[in-house]
């Protein structure tokens, strides 16, 4: 059974730089068309196919991301 988790952007802070576009392994960011305050695409979640694996955050030069997973249930 696959981990799921679910992330949250600070899309003020996003700079739209797409490092993390290419880390997602299952496709789950997108740029938005739309700006932020500073004048920035920032990214948004596209789908819920997010397992948690943590890559966009720890390759978001600026930390915008923050990733949460599932708590794994033993025995089911």
């Amino acid at each position: 059974m696959a981990r799921k988790g679910d992330i949250v952007i600070n899309i003020e802070r996003c700079k739209g730089c797409e490092v993390c576009l290419s880390a997602c392994p299952h496709e789950v960011l997108a740029l938005s068309k739309e700006v932020n305050s500073k004048g920035y695409h920032y990214v948004v979640k596209v789908n819920s196919e997010c397992t948690g694996c943590a890559n966009c955050a720890i390759v978001c030069p600026d930390a915008v991301i923050t990733v949460y997973r599932e708590k794994a249930t033993s025995g089911q």
